[in-house]
């Protein structure tokens, strides 16, 4: 796969690392603008846009699964035909940045969105950080996914996948105990515009993980109980 380094770190080892996964019938290139935006802010991360590894008979672009003919019956074993080759790609970058599952994000939009959504559904644990952009699960997850937290942001004119999704998902994943954020833009589609992106860097750089809270309560606890 011909994937793009968006960015190196700035100097010596990557402190995270930033895996992009584009659309159906896209390539790595279309994702390079949020990957810069993401650099601003993140200096010492590596950043590379993970090309997919089909070709697609609608474009000059990749996908990681067909859409030909797809129902919703099929969609979770496609994406579960693919999700071996998507976690090989996470696991093959993280190895080359010497960056584990606790330092790492995955950005998807679209496809490459419901790939990374998916992947939390199954071991191993691949990322920390999930940003679902216009994205979705197959099906709705049966499991709240561990030490990992999940940003769904969704605009609410998309007439490719409806938000719906989004708010159905996070209704889900807040029900299993997840940590999970969810946002519905007014008067945006199926796209990732100036105010998608400043909303994932709002959610990176703000949101406290749940797992942080929980371990600064029980340590506050323990200390008043030996106290």
């Amino acid at each position: 796969m011909l994937s793009l380094i968006v960015h190196p770190p700035a100097s010596g080892v990557a402190k995270q690392l930033f895996l992009l996964f584009h659309g159906v019938g896209a390539a790595p290139d279309d994702l390079v603008p949020l990957g810069r935006i993401l650099a601003q802010q993140f200096p010492q991360s590596a950043i590379v846009s993970v090309q997919a590894p089909h070709d697609c008979p609608y474009s000059s672009g990749f996908q990681w699964f067909s859409i030909d003919g797809i129902t919703e019956e099929q969609r979770p074993m496609r994406t579960a035909q693919a999700m071996p080759l998507f976690q090989q790609a996470v696991q093959q970058w993280q190895q080359a940045f010497g960056v584990g599952a606790e330092a790492t994000a995955l950005v998807g939009f679209s496809q490459g969105a419901i790939m990374a959504l998916e992947s939390t559904q199954s071991a191993p644990l691949l990322a920390a950080r999930i940003v679902a952009l216009s994205g979705r699960f197959g099906i709705l997850p049966s499991v709240a996914p561990q030490d990992c937290t999940l940003h769904l942001i969704h605009g609410k004119q998309d007439a490719v996948i409806t938000y719906a999704h989004t708010v159905h998902a996070a209704e889900r994943l807040v029900e299993l105990g997840a940590d999970v954020t969810a946002d519905v833009i007014p008067f945006v589609g199926h796209e990732i515009t100036a105010e998608i992106a400043n909303l994932v860097i709002e959610r990176l750089t703000t949101h406290v993980p749940k797992r942080y809270w929980e371990a600064a309560q029980n340590e506050a606890a323990s200390s008043s109980s030996n106290g």
